[in-house]
């Protein structure tokens, strides 16, 4: 359970992150060359974008992970039975 709070908070950082970076850009870097304004919007977007991603993934339901392969009796597939002399 604290692994998924875990992933909620990192993903929230990386949100805030990208946006108050996008901010700092916008407002505080005026004497900057342009493509350098438009890289560094990029560069934060990609942040605020992928922790929209990661806040999707973790809302949508999935299920479990790992699913255990049980002894399958009455399916065996082997040497034998791909001759034909144990079917």
């Amino acid at each position: 359970m604290w692994q998924q709070g875990m992933n909620w908070a990192a993903a929230t950082l990386v949100g805030v992150f990208g946006v108050l970076w996008v901010g700092v850009v916008v407002f505080a870097a005026a004497d900057v060359p342009m493509w350098s304004r438009i890289a560094q919007t990029v560069f934060g977007s990609f942040f605020a974008g992928w922790a929209v991603y990661k806040a999707a993934l973790l809302l949508r339901r999935t299920g479990p992970k790992f699913v255990p392969r049980h002894r399958r009796v009455g399916r065996t597939r082997g040497w034998l039975t791909t001759r034909g002399w144990l079917s």
